[in-house]
C-alpha cells in the first residue's frame, strides 16, 4: 500500500508548460547544444531539430487523485501520447512520483501507529537527502499526516503550519542568572515590570520543597536560559528538559519558570524529552506537573503538553501507545525522511500499448508482469463502505455494475474465476491532462492531506494494520484476463 502523489520541481503546481520545458527556466537551444555534446556524432540532425519543436499538445494523462492509496500492479497514472514524447516523461515522471509517494506512505504508517490524537512533528531537515529532499520531505509528510514541521522554509512556500522547540546549545550557553538581560517582564494585563530572575528563583525554592529536591541541585545556568527564553517569549514558553537531568534539574527549573510566568498572566506551552527512558520520564514529568498544578492552584498546569524526540522510529511510537505513556507531540527525524524500511519505491513506468496493440513485459517473475492494454481502474466496495478490491479492466468494458455478481481473476492467484458483487463501485482515476491542457483544477496541499487521511480511515482493520495485514486484492475482469494469456501463450 503507498499513498500516491506528484512531487513538482520548485513546489510549483505540475503544468503542460512544464511538460513542454517552458516556464521552469529550461535553456532549449543550450539543452540541445549540451545532447550534441554527449550524445554520438553520427546522431541525426532531424532528432535534435524535433526535440527543439516537441510538445505536450498530444499527450494526455489519467491518474488517482493526489492523497489516493494505491495497492501494487495498480497503476498510478497512465500516459497516452506520441510514442517518442511519452518516453521522454518517463524519468521525470518517475521522481516526481516515486520519492514523494514513499514518504507520503512513511508518513502515513506513523499516524496510523500514532492515533488521531497524538501530535507529530517533522524534524527531518537535518538528516535529509539535501536541501530539496529536505523540503520536498517536509511537505510529503504533511499530507502523510503529519501536524506541523520544523522546516521553516517549507511553511512559508506550503502553508504547513511550523513548530520547534528550544536547543541544547541555547540552554548549554548560560550559566548563571546573572546573565540574563534584559530582566524584567511586564504583567499580561498590564502593570509595573517584575525582575523575572528573581521570581523564578523564589518558585524554584518553593517547587523543590513539594518536590523534596535540594535547592542546589538544579543547575542554574538552565534556570538562566529558560528565564531567558520566557522573556523574549512570554506566551510561548518551553522547556527542554534532559540537558542535565530531568528530574533533579530541567523540569524543576521549568516548572519555576512556568509558575512565575503564571503569577504574571502567561501559560506556558509544552516541554520536551529529547534523551533516557521516554515513555517513564514522560509519566514522572506528568506526575510532577500535575502535583504542582494541585499544590499551587494552577488547574491547567498538570495537562501541559509533553513532547519527545531522540531518533523515534516506528516501534517507539508503537511502544509509547502501547505502554501509556504521557506523551503528547512526537517529533521524528531521520527514520521519517530517509525511509530506512523501504529506501526507494519501486515504481515503473511501461509501455502497455502501440497503436491501439496492446503489448505485454513478459518474465519469469509474475510480479514484475505488465498488464497489457488501456485500462479503467475502480474500487470496489462492501457493505460497510470499505474498500475491499481494486478492479483492472479493459477502456472500453462496461463499468461493473452495483450489486450485480461480476467474475474476475485476483492477482498472484491460480485457479477459477472469483465471484464478487460490489455494494458501491468508484473510478480510481480521473483527467488531469488532455492533450496537453489541464481539465481539472489541482487541490491544495491541505485538500490532498485531508483526502489522504480520508482514504486511510476508509480501508479495513484488517488491510490498514500495519503488521501482518490482510492482504489487499488486486484483479482483473475475465476480458482482460483472456488477453493477458493470449499475451503471455504469444510470448513462449
Amino acid at each position: 500500500m503507498s499513498l500516491g502523489t506528484r512531487g513538482n520541481p520548485g513546489g510549483v503546481p505540475w503544468r503542460d508548460d512544464a511538460l513542454q520545458g517552458t516556464g521552469t527556466g529550461a535553456d532549449i537551444p543550450a539543452d540541445i547544444a549540451y545532447l550534441r555534446s554527449v550524445l554520438p556524432s553520427t546522431t541525426e540532425d532531424a532528432f535534435f531539430d524535433y526535440l527543439c519543436t516537441v510538445d505536450a499538445s498530444e499527450v494526455t494523462v489519467t491518474s488517482v487523485p493526489e492523497g489516493s492509496i494505491v495497492f501494487s500492479r495498480v497503476p498510478l497514472l497512465q500516459v497516452k501520447g506520441p510514442l517518442l514524447v511519452v518516453q521522454l516523461l518517463e524519468t521525470t515522471l518517475l521522481c516526481l512520483v516515486s520519492y514523494a509517494s514513499l514518504v507520503a506512505t512513511n508518513a502515513a504508517r506513523f499516524r496510523l501507529l500514532a492515533g488521531p490524537q497524538m501530535k507529530l512533528m517533522e524534524l527531518g531537515l537535518r538528516r535529509a537527502q539535501g536541501p530539496d529532499g529536505g523540503l520536498s520531505a517536509s511537505k510529503y509528510s504533511y499530507i502523510g499526516g503529519f501536524d506541523y514541521t520544523s522546516n521553516i522554509l517549507a511553511g512559508k512556500l506550503y502553508g504547513i503550519p511550523v513548530r520547534g522547540t528550544v536547543a541544547h546549545s541555547f540552554i548549554m550557553s548560560f550559566r548563571s542568572l546573572e546573565e540574563v538581560q534584559p530582566r524584567v517582564l511586564s504583567p499580561l494585563e498590564g502593570g509595573e515590570p517584575v525582575d523575572l530572575p528573581s521570581l523564578a528563583e523564589s518558585w524554584l525554592q518553593r517547587v523543590c520543597e513539594l518536590l523534596g529536591t535540594p535547592s542546589d541541585k538544579p543547575n542554574r545556568g538552565e534556570l538562566a536560559a529558560f528565564v531567558s527564553y520566557a522573556i523574549a517569549f512570554p506566551q510561548d514558553f518551553q522547556g527542554l528538559l534532559d540537558t542535565y537531568c530531568v528530574m533533579r534539574s530541567g523540569l524543576p527549573n521549568f516548572c519555576a519558570v512556568a509558575l512565575a510566568l503564571h503569577q504574571l498572566g502567561y501559560r506556558a506551552i509544552g516541554v520536551r524529552l529529547d534523551s533516557g527512558d521516554l515513555i517513564q520520564q514522560s509519566k514522572e514529568t506528568r506526575r510532577v506537573l500535575r502535583a504542582c498544578g494541585a499544590h499551587f492552584q494552577v488547574p491547567w498546569f498538570g495537562s501541559i503538553p509533553i513532547a519527545v524526540s531522540n531518533d523515534i522510529s516506528e516501534r517507539s511510537v508503537e511502544d509509547f501507545v502501547r505502554e501509556g505513556s504521557e506523551i503528547d507531540m512526537v517529533g521524528v527525524g531521520t527514520n521519517l525522511v530517509t525511509c530506512p524500511l523501504q529506501p526507494s519505491l519501486g515504481c515503473v513506468y511501461k509501455l502497455v500499448e502501440v497503436n491501439g496493440s496492446p503489448c505485454l513485459k513478459f518474465t519469469e517473475e509474475e510480479e514484475k508482469m505488465t498488464i497489457p492494454g488501456i485500462k479503467a481502474i475502480y474500487r470496489l466496495y462492501d457493505a460497510a463502505g470499505h474498500p475491499f478490491m481494486d478492479l483492472m479492466a479493459l477502456e472500453n468494458e462496461p463499468s461493473p455494475s452495483v450489486g450485480q455478481e461480476l467474475a474476475v481473476h485476483i492477482l498472484g492467484r491460480r485457479g477459477e474465476a472469483t465471484k464478487i458483487r460490489p455494494s458501491a463501485v468508484k473510478p480510481l482515476h480521473r483527467m488531469y491532462l488532455r492533450d496537453g491542457q489541464v481539465c481539472e483544477e489541482l487541490p491544495s496541499l491541505q485538500e490532498v492531506r485531508s483526502h489522504a487521511q480520508a482514504s486511510l480511515n476508509l480501508l479495513s482493520p484488517v488491510h490498514r494494520q500495519l503488521r501482518d495485514p490482510q492482504p489487499y486484492p488486486v484483479a482483473v475482469t475475465e476480458k482482460l484476463h483472456l488477453l493477458l494469456v493470449e499475451l503471455q501463450n504469444a510470448s513462449q
